[in-house]
């Protein structure tokens, strides 16, 4: 048994340090890894205790503490979700007679690609683009560290690079690609901004110790500029990438947010958060560690919130992040939060992907992951428009082509596969990520149906956005618009939501 430590004081937290011997799989952990649950206090350890899970904020007495709050985020979701069953939806027409089809869709991607093995399906998450084409790119980073790196560093480690990593993954548009330094060959999308990513990170990018390069802490990262992410993505007039100076700003102002030492340490890493959470009053130290998802989440949100852009909507000047208005959602003159609704979309990828190395290198179990939404993005959503299940409304569709029109005269922008393109905060886009988060709720228990899978052997929400939902929208707009392999709607990103 090993001891967890946060440096200099024991938390008394024991491990079982042998759970690093699974560290050179890709696949998750079995049906009945940290990732399975299906009720909000059980962990998912057999014999593990109980967890209670905190409930969010009233909204009538902290409505942004609500709207901020992972819990928010599928209840607001699942009011235009109800109107879109009911094909009442402002932007979009809704064909349920489609929904067995998309799923069916869903189904045969995962059984191509996993049959009959369907819990080898690893959990969504950072780590599978790391390790894009087939190279193991994590266990050999880890394998590179000397034999003094202990478990719990490397796991510090990889906290920081996957931290780091996830914020750069805004979509970069349909022309950047980066050729990896080590193997030559080219990578494009959230694959090539994570090969990017760790090779910058291996090269002491986000460093200021030049005796540990393989570390982000905050002067690393104050140093950085437009010009120096530029390079380490290798972007040029030839190869430009959505929101560049967006990217660039949140990782400075990471650098500013990691100041705070009581999650961040003296060293100012983000990799010192796990010294935080197994120290933390609510992770219960049985034969593993298990710590509540809302407890991560709370470090995240606001240990990290200095770091997105101001002019996100606000509430008595408190920023709610990935939160925005929607037409579809209801309106009262004495409520106005109540017209929001949040998707916290990188802060849920971060969740997810923090997880994984935790899980695989130290063995930490959570609970209440399945408080957790599908992810509101293109490739979800788009699936569920290139399926037929949501048409976009004459009306809307004109306004969008109009506007691809426009910005096609930009240089550097996409021409070709006119597509309607809209702004983040356009009612569109809101709609259509609020319904894509209600309609994966829903094909997760049409695709185990259809897989037959049942009890614990279901697929968790994570695994079938992992095998299904995101790799078939990414498919299906590659065989629907085959030269840009565009999403069927674009948007004008600035590197901080998508």
């Amino acid at each position: 048994m090993g001891l967890f430590n946060r440096k200099g004081n024991k938390s008394g937290i024991s491990v079982d340090s042998s759970a690093s011997a699974s560290n050179g799989s890709l696949k998750s952990p079995g049906p009945l890894s940290a990732f399975s649950g299906r009720n909000g206090t059980t962990p998912l350890t057999p014999n593990a205790p109980q967890i209670p899970i905190p409930r969010p904020p009233d909204a009538s007495v902290d409505p942004a503490g609500y709207l901020r709050s992972i819990h928010a985020v599928r209840e607001r979701s699942a009011l235009v979700y109800e109107k879109a069953k009911k094909n009442q939806l402002r932007h979009f027409t809704v064909d349920m007679s489609k929904f067995q089809e998309t799923a069916g869709y869903v189904v045969s991607i995962i059984k191509r690609d996993y049959a009959p093995d369907y819990a080898s399906i690893p959990q969504h998450g950072r780590w599978q683009h790391f390790d894009v084409g087939g190279r193991p790119r994590i266990d050999q980073l880890m394998a590179s560290w000397p034999s003094t790196v202990d478990m719990q560093e490397k796991a510090r480690r990889l906290i920081d690079l996957f931290l780091v990593s996830v914020l750069l993954d805004a979509g970069a548009g349909t022309q950047w690609q980066y050729k990896s330094k080590e193997s030559g060959r080219l990578y494009r999308r959230s694959e090539g901004l994570a090969v990017a990513s760790l090779e910058m990170f291996k090269a002491g990018a986000f460093s200021s110790d030049p005796s540990n390069p393989h570390q982000v802490d905050s002067n690393g990262l104050k140093r950085l500029d437009t010009k120096t992410m530029a390079k380490g993505l290798q972007v040029s007039e030839t190869n430009l990438i959505d929101g560049l100076d967006g990217r660039t700003g949140v990782l400075i102002r990471l650098g500013d947010a990691l100041r705070a030492q009581e999650i961040f340490g003296a060293e100012a890493r983000p990799g010192n958060m796990l010294d935080y959470l197994l120290s933390h009053p609510s992770t219960v130290a049985s034969s593993v560690p298990v710590i509540p998802v809302p407890t991560l989440w709370s470090i995240l949100m606001d240990g990290l919130g200095s770091i997105w852009p101001s002019s996100r909507t606000q509430i008595d000047g408190i920023s709610l992040g990935d939160a925005w208005p929607c037409a579809s959602m209801p309106s009262h003159p004495s409520r106005p939060w109540e017209n929001i609704v949040p998707f916290h979309k990188l802060t849920q990828w971060l969740t997810y992907s923090l997880m994984v190395p935790m899980t695989k290198v130290l063995n930490v179990q959570f609970a209440g992951a399945e408080l957790l939404t599908g992810l509101p993005e293109y490739r979800n959503g788009g699936l569920l428009i290139d399926t037929g299940l949501l048409t976009l409304k004459s009306e809307d569709a004109k306004r969008g082509l109009s506007q691809f029109r426009k910005n096609a005269t930009l240089k550097g922008q996409p021409s070709m596969e006119v597509v309607p393109l809209f702004t983040t905060d356009d009612d569109v886009i809101v709609e259509w990520r609020a319904v894509t988060v209600g309609f994966l709720d829903q094909l997760l228990k049409e695709v185990n149906t259809q897989l037959g899978l049942a009890d614990y052997e279901k697929l968790s929400l994570a695994q079938m956005l992992e095998a299904g939902t995101w790799k078939g929208g990414r498919e299906i707009a590659e065989v629907s618009r085959p030269n840009t392999k565009e999403p069927p709607i674009m948007i004008m990103s600035d590197g901080t939501v998508f």
